[in-house]
């Protein structure tokens, strides 16, 4: 393993990431917070820290190879995370420990957007900005690493999306090289964050508001830069905005940038599992809103509203709201929980299992059933035209095997902190598929958690990021064998 070339990269990357650090200085500045000094000691910390790794290994020149992968991408995430956690640390208000402040960062990084603050109104304004720009950065990183790295590594059967297989799938050969991929992606996302930008700000929000909201919306994250989140502007054009950046963010960027290159939109409709995702989302939105109308809990205008709005928010992972759907009548509160298990699609910033792993592993039940009934048949596997191997479908169980095992082992260690099991499983849900928002004591913040609890779900967030086996990998001793 070429630990020289792994210390170099991740120097350079704390050095890059340090200078993400001056934004919040100019916000700082332009409102007066006296917030300013906490961004340039912890941008200092960062830079030098990144600065002794890398000269050590600055001439260290070799080709990586898959190990290596899994150990920067795992590094990546947590060192980031870790210094990222300083400007909170250092801030006098809000004043966070190392774990609160952690566990923001985290959720920032990796677009969760659970929070352990309250009274975010009140709090600096270049503290609120730096929340959305963790998301925004961390949003940014998911995808090319979604989209060209793990595809790469075979991750839980998303080599099925291999950048240099060409197919009807995804049409996913994008460019031959990584960094060609990821400069694609990032103009693609850029420009996405752009439009959103402009059309809240036309809508009627402020600058401010307009950039963090278009930050964490084309990042599907959810964090807000006030309490009351999405329905701090009572507007329906604001919401409707908002649910179709969702909606669009939640979607492959690997199928953007198809669309994009060849200018054919047919290629949206060509794609099973977005056809998938957006019937899904139909009849959860169907659902919802005649349930509330039924129940009369809205008029019919806000019950449509406020359906529609949860639905897309929760089901896509990105955890904004308009309304508590944690006290909506019968088993909405439920049902829109376990929608955010499904998530959105691959290659996307949105978290969930994926909807094409919900997708094969439907089309395998299926399988077995007619098995059953034609025991002596040979049935295969296609999602579209596309025939999927067994490799791929075997790693695909695997990965579900590997999140319900995580997820009952989280479920239990909050269990032990003291949490009741409303609150226990739904915030281990909320983490592990970098939702937000859960049920319980954690509906609005997480901040009354014990540190244990907290750590947990730090865990829990990035081995939702990370697709469970880049992380569990490191686990295991084959790895460190040369």
């Amino acid at each position: 393993m070429s630990f020289l070339v792994i210390l170099r990269i991740v120097g350079l990357l704390l050095m890059l990431f340090s200078l993400t650090m001056v934004p919040p200085v100019v916000i700082s500045l332009i409102f007066d917070d006296a917030t300013w000094d906490a961004f340039v000691i912890g941008l200092g910390i960062t830079f030098v820290t990144g600065a002794l790794l890398y000269w050590p290994a600055r001439n260290a020149r070799r080709e990586l190879r898959t190990r290596d992968g899994f150990l920067i991408t795992v590094m990546f995430w947590s060192v980031l995370g870790l210094f990222g956690s300083l400007p909170l640390m250092l801030a006098t208000d809000p004043s966070l420990s190392f774990t609160d402040a952690v566990f923001e960062s985290f959720s920032g990084l990796t677009t969760t957007g659970a929070t352990i603050l309250t009274g975010i109104d009140l709090l600096p304004e270049s503290i609120r900005f730096y929340r959305q720009q963790l998301q925004w950065l961390g949003g940014m990183g998911i995808v090319v690493l979604a989209v060209a790295i793990l595809p790469t590594l075979g991750i839980g059967g998303m080599q099925l999306y291999r950048t240099e297989i060409p197919g009807p799938l995804k049409d996913s050969k994008l460019t031959p090289r990584i960094t060609e991929t990821a400069k694609a992606l990032w103009y693609i996302y850029a420009a996405l964050t752009l439009t959103c930008f402009l059309a809240y700000w036309l809508a009627g929000m402020s600058w401010f508001d307009a950039i963090g909201h278009s930050f964490s919306t084309v990042a599907v994250g959810g964090f807000s830069t006030h309490d009351a989140s999405i329905g701090y502007f009572d507007s329906a054009t604001i919401e409707m905005i908002c649910v179709f950046f969702m909606v669009i963010s939640s979607l492959s960027f690997g199928l953007h940038f198809a669309v994009w290159r060849e200018k054919r939109l047919s290629h949206y409709l060509l794609d099973p599992e977005f056809r998938f995702f957006v019937i899904f989302l139909a009849l959860l939105v169907t659902i919802t809103i005649a349930t509330l109308m039924l129940s009369g809990t809205y008029d019919d205008t806000l019950g449509l509203r406020h359906g529609l709005f949860e639905a897309v928010s929760v089901a896509t992972t990105t955890g904004f709201g308009v309304a508590d759907f944690t006290v909506w009548p019968g088993v909405l509160p439920f049902m829109l929980f376990i929608a955010a298990f499904v998530g959105a699609c691959s290659g996307s910033a949105g978290g969930g299992m994926k909807v094409i792993r919900i997708l094969l592993i439907l089309k395998q039940g299926l399988r077995e059933i007619h098995r059953l009934i034609h025991p002596n048949a040979v049935f295969s596997i296609k999602v579209g035209k596309m025939r999927i191997s067994g490799g791929v479908a075997e790693a695909v169980w695997g990965f579900f095997s590997a999140y319900m095992l995580l997820f009952v082992l989280m479920l239990l260690i909050l269990l032990a902190t003291g949490l009741d099991q409303v609150t226990a499983w739904s915030a281990v849900g909320s983490a592990l598929n970098n939702l937000g928002p859960g049920l319980g004591e954690v509906a609005v913040h997480y901040g009354d958690m014990p540190d244990l609890a907290k750590w947990t779900l730090v865990m829990a967030m990035m081995f939702g990021r990370l697709e469970i086996f880049t992380i569990l990998v490191l686990f295991t001793p084959a790895f460190w064998r040369r």
